[in-house]
């Protein structure tokens, strides 16, 4: 089962503003890019017609700590924080150069669609929440 993801990317020009630095919303941006390799690595995928189910974010932030640039290449950690029968809960940290510039974290919770049409949560398939647990302790920041 797995706990942590780490992957690399670099900044594109068009993250960056006016100062040229990375806009603040691309963070968010890069923890979902950072889960759906996730789940890649896992084998899945975060859409899963199979098992017809959904993530939508529930909450979510971001504290920044030094600015990110064009060009500079930024590592992205996952730690899974929590996991409930319905949600799963992740921590980010984002380093370049082995300096730490922002950490931050979202929580998703699995849904099916109704008849209807609407959202509804729903228990997190076997065939993903077997390959997924919590992150040991001392791993994780507050």
């Amino acid at each position: 089962m797995a706990h942590e993801f780490t992957i690399t990317r670099r900044v594109e020009f068009n993250e960056t503003d006016a100062a040229g630095i990375v806009h603040f919303s691309n963070y968010f941006r890069y923890m979902e890019y950072a889960e759906h390799a996730f789940f890649r690595s896992l084998g899945r995928s975060i859409v899963d017609h199979d098992l017809d189910v959904g993530w939508p974010r529930v909450h979510c932030h971001c504290d920044y700590k030094k600015p990110l640039k064009f060009e500079d290449e930024v590592e992205i950690q996952l730690l899974v924080s929590a996991r409930t029968s319905k949600s799963l809960s992740y921590q980010f940290r984002f380093s370049t150069g082995g300096t730490e510039v922002a950490r931050g974290g979202f929580t998703v919770v699995c849904v099916r669609r109704t008849e209807a049409g609407k959202m509804k949560a729903a228990n997190i398939p076997p065939e993903i929440a077997d390959l997924i647990e919590v992150a040991p302790a001392d791993k994780l920041t507050l």
